[in-house]
């Protein structure tokens, strides 16, 4: 039996990314649009995570593994490069984006996420459909 990236728990992680990709897009575009003089570092790197939830989303649903692949690294990548800093060099950020601290503002959510897409991305891989 193979199984795509698109079906069975597949169809949940969209579902999830999905969500992450309304809602950080629409913190952002609030974000940017009211009081990015105030932060604009958090908040274009609240847009990039966004975009990055976008890209996963679709790659995703139409079963593009290797795009999704790429993007889940990037978000990991990004997670903990952001919440490490956001914890090291708070005064970087002065206001929060989706992935300071390792994605506290959502229930860390941001940090397990990834991590889940890449077992499932690798464990479909292995049975030959990535």
């Amino acid at each position: 039996m193979t199984t795509r990236v698109n079906t069975g728990p597949g169809r949940l992680l969209v579902a999830v990314y999905g969500v992450f990709a309304l809602a950080a897009s629409a913190r952002a575009g609030v974000q940017i649009a009211t009081k990015f003089s105030e932060a604009p570092l958090a908040y274009s790197l609240s847009a990039f995570a966004a975009l990055v939830y976008i890209v996963l989303t679709v790659a995703l649903a139409r079963g593009n593994g290797r795009l999704a692949l790429a993007a889940c690294l990037i978000e990991l990548a990004g997670v903990l490069v952001v919440g490490t800093l956001s914890i090291v060099d708070s005064q970087a950020f002065p206001h929060a984006t989706v992935w300071s601290g390792f994605g506290s503002g959502y229930l860390f959510v941001p940090l397990v996420l990834p991590v889940i897409g890449l077992v499932w991305l690798f464990r479909t891989r292995r049975l030959g459909q990535v």
